[in-house]
């Protein structure tokens, strides 16, 4: 999100608050969050801190609407998020006003190993709310959803002890000591650990954890989220299928390849195959590559599985989170040439197409081939190719 000189005090002048669209599901969802601590493994940007913090979001099929809605992020969040990026036309709490639709502990509803699970991890700098919507409208679908905060690598997650933490992974990146590999395997280190949590622990930690089948995990990320889902992919045979949104890959994928489904969806402007170059045969080196484009065409040929490459015409980077909207209705320009609430639209259609065909076996015609519904989405390889 960038700053705009129109937008003054645009949201308290307006008197509006913001709010994400309502899930397109057939049931009502809510909403818990975790505090969870992995005491195998030191924090990777906290020096002398022994153990890694995690605040984790679940949203789930609830058996009533009733209740309190959930609040999009705490006023020191808001704050934090807002002035770190330089936005300052803005109410501090903004964001922690935003509306959303899912009821904070409200009852689940399903069936002892019924609902399939959908990790989400979201961009460098940013929060796991900023998946919200995409989160809500999963769980309105019969999904449970973990969005998992990397601690250190927003700038600001708030813990229910008072303490927020920092970005303190940004600054290790601009002293050189941290490198895009180790920010995706830290996070596949996050992934991995919560899903131990979750369908691993006993007890769980989560107490209707026992809806959750085992067998039916996916994973989706945006711009570092996007890149460490092929590193957690790697690193733990539970996620039987992945999405990269808009982010640059930098895990090397073996040389016999990875066989699970894998969809990328990026924005035209940037993933356009060729846009970055030829990629050499046989390149390995990930670093030689120049282009966010080059990575994706890299690891393109060693994806052996199912596969899609999918482009949004007039996509920015934030259209596929909830900040291209929240921007909108807040009086800051992103310069995007699609509206935030089709950009989430089109998000949310693919990855819950590109979920239910992998994790409940029912095959989607808009994977297939273009859409009527979706002209802004173009299929950067024929569908033969693509065909596993």
């Amino acid at each position: 999100m960038g700053t705009s000189a129109d937008a003054d005090d645009a949201l308290a002048a307006r008197g509006d608050t913001p709010c994400l669209p309502e899930p397109t599901g057939p049931g009502p969802v809510g909403t818990t969050s975790l505090w969870l601590t992995d005491t195998s493994r030191p924090d990777p940007w906290a020096p002398g801190v022994t153990a890694r913090e995690l605040m984790v979001s679940l949203w789930y099929p609830a058996a009533s609407s009733d209740g309190r809605r959930a609040q999009y992020m705490t006023p020191a969040e808001s704050e934090l998020q807002l002035t770190s990026r330089g936005i300052t036309g803005v109410p501090p709490d903004a964001l922690s006003r935003v509306r959303t639709n899912a009821a904070v502990d409200a009852t689940p509803a399903g069936h002892q190993r019924g609902l399939p699970l959908a990790v989400l991890s979201p961009g460098f700098t940013g929060p796991r709310s900023t998946l919200t919507a995409l989160a809500e409208d999963l769980a309105s679908h019969g999904y449970v959803v973990a969005g998992i905060d990397h601690t250190y690598e927003s700038f600001a997650t708030a813990f229910p002890d008072g303490r927020v933490t920092t970005c303190l992974a940004r600054e290790a990146r601009r002293r050189g000591s941290a490198s895009q590999e180790e920010v995706a395997a830290g996070r596949a280190a996050d992934v991995s650990f919560v899903l131990g949590e979750l369908i691993g622990a006993d007890p769980a930690a989560w107490p209707a954890a026992a809806l959750i089948d085992p067998s039916r995990i996916a994973m989706a990320g945006h711009s570092a989220g996007g890149a460490a889902t092929i590193a957690a992919m790697l690193a733990d045979s539970r996620i039987r299928a992945g999405i990269d949104m808009d982010g640059a890959t930098c895990a090397p994928i073996p040389d016999h390849g990875l066989s699970r489904p894998f969809l990328f969806l990026g924005k035209q402007s940037n993933y356009t195959p060729g846009s970055g170059g030829a990629v050499p045969a046989g390149t390995r080196d990930w670093k030689r590559l120049r282009g966010a484009v080059s990575t994706w065409e890299r690891d393109w040929e060693l994806l052996t599985g199912w596969k899609r490459w999918l482009v949004v015409a007039g996509a920015v980077h934030a259209s596929f989170t909830d900040l291209a909207l929240l921007a909108e209705q807040t009086g800051i320009a992103i310069d995007a040439g699609l509206s935030g609430a089709r950009s989430l639209d089109i998000t949310s259609a693919y990855v819950r197409a590109f979920f239910d065909q992998h994790l409940r076996g029912r095959p989607q015609s808009l994977l297939d081939r273009p859409s009527r519904r979706y002209p802004e989405v173009t299929f950067c390889f024929p569908e033969a190719e693509t065909r596993a």
